[in-house]
């Protein structure tokens, strides 16, 4: 009776280090499958800020161009007003001149 005793506790002993073995195994299986994940998960989400990021660059220099074309006629129109009334001051002052010179 003492050696089927004995037995039977080696027997759950052997089966404990099994079972030990299994869990170990399935831990490690699952800690495997979740870097994995993670790495898949980080891969996934550097592409979309990649993609997010080129997408706001866009419509920035989009943004970008079209305030410069405006800046850019405003300028123009700016200018041309400017070189206007230029031009009628400079009627205006060489018509003073031809008149001081004829009337001395």
């Amino acid at each position: 009776m003492l050696l089927e005793i004995v037995c039977v506790i080696c027997g759950i002993e052997e089966k404990s280090q099994k079972d030990v073995i299994l869990a170990e195994k399935i831990a490690q299986e699952a800690i495997n499958e979740t870097h994995k994940t993670g790495s898949e998960v980080v891969s996934a989400t550097l592409e979309r800020a990649e993609f997010e990021i080129a997408h706001l660059m866009r419509v920035s220099d989009q943004k970008a161009t079209e305030e410069a074309m405006k800046l850019a006629g405003s300028t123009a129109n700016k200018l041309a007003t400017m070189r206007a009334r230029a031009d009628r001051r400079l009627e205006a002052a060489a018509g003073l001149i031809v008149e001081r010179i004829v009337n001395s």
